[in-house]
């Protein structure tokens, strides 16, 4: 009696291995991202690749305006792990129950890198810029994206709207430096890798851009510097999984991407960690700010949205059309 029971124990060791212990080492995730991370993400998936709980996961990545790519997830675009510029257009997914309610339910609240806006100036300084009073001279040419497309757009807007009331102005002289900024302005590209591009390429006395797009150009050998104004923003960026087949590999990965080993990359690679020991191993890179505020100081996105956004009423809708420049709405 006891033989084929000993033959049952020897085929279920030789068995195949289960095709869902399988599957995993053949998934692939697809990573939708805002422009600015272009560079950081492959480096980050090849760091992921090297764990055991990695190994074996390939992916793809498609990056471009956060907007624009927040919209393209809802209509279809298949994506797995999505990182946005600002949480409006992950709320979108979550609308659309792409992405679960409790995406934000972590000690950094969804939060996954941080920066802040800087000035980007050509070499040397020429036309001596240091403030947000010297983007509005006469001469000086600003280059920043449509805020109607781009979410550093958007932080670049509400950098430059703190700021002034950081300075002791009121609301309504704050919008009015806003118009200035705006007449200033000499190319609103889709998003802030084109913008970066745009300056790059010889456009514009000043760019506001990310400091780590800005650490990236120093990185290549670009002849630019930068500044970080007195007063200006903590940029915040948001990462979620997306639901679908492939949801339990993909929030592996994103929970990995706030490990101490993925946040010490980000930071190399000109992003703010948020874990706060890897964060203290780089504050000479990335010294505190006194006069830094956030997006709660000028009224959170929710309000901020509809407020300057919206693209037939808001306030900077209104700058935008009596430039002539389309809104979308």
């Amino acid at each position: 009696m006891r033989r084929p029971v000993l033959v049952l124990t020897a085929l279920a060791v030789l068995a195949p291995v289960p095709a869902a212990t399988a599957a995993r080492k053949d998934t692939t995730l697809s990573v939708v991202g805002y422009s600015i991370p272009t560079a950081v993400f492959p480096k980050l998936q090849a760091a992921y690749g090297a764990t055991a709980q990695g190994a074996g996961v390939k992916f793809t990545d498609s990056f471009a305006a956060s907007e624009v790519q927040s919209k393209a997830v809802a209509a279809g675009l298949p994506a797995d792990v999505v990182n946005f510029s600002i949480t409006t257009d992950m709320d979108r997914l979550v609308q659309s129950k792409q992405v679960d309610k409790t995406w934000a339910d972590n000690k950094h609240d969804g939060v996954v890198s941080k920066s802040v806006v800087v000035f980007v100036l050509r070499d040397g300084n020429p036309k001596h810029i240091r403030t947000w009073d010297d983007l509005v001279k006469p001469g000086v040419d600003v280059v920043f994206p449509n805020p109607f497309s781009s979410g550093g757009a958007r932080w670049d807007v509400m950098a430059a709207y703190g700021a002034q009331l950081r300075e002791g102005k009121t609301p309504k002289q704050a919008q009015a430096y806003l118009k200035q900024l705006f007449r200033h302005n000499v190319s609103q590209d889709t998003s802030g890798r084109n913008a970066l591009n745009t300056f790059l390429s010889g456009k514009g006395d000043v760019l506001l851009d990310y400091e780590s797009d800005a650490k990236l150009a120093q990185s290549q050998g670009r002849p630019v510097f930068y500044l970080i104004p007195k007063a200006t923003i903590q940029i915040e960026t948001p990462l979620a999984a997306v639901n679908g087949s492939n949801k339990a590999e993909a929030q592996k990965f994103v929970s990995w991407l706030y490990t101490p080993a993925a946040q010490t990359i980000w930071a190399q690679n000109g992003f703010r960690p948020v874990d706060a020991s890897v964060l203290r191993k780089f504050k000479a890179q990335f010294p505190p700010r006194p006069q830094l505020f956030t997006i709660k100081y000028v009224g959170g996105w929710n309000k901020v949205n509809t407020q300057f956004f919206d693209p037939t009423n808001g306030i900077v809708a209104k700058i935008e059309q009596g430039l002539g420049v389309s809104t979308g709405g």
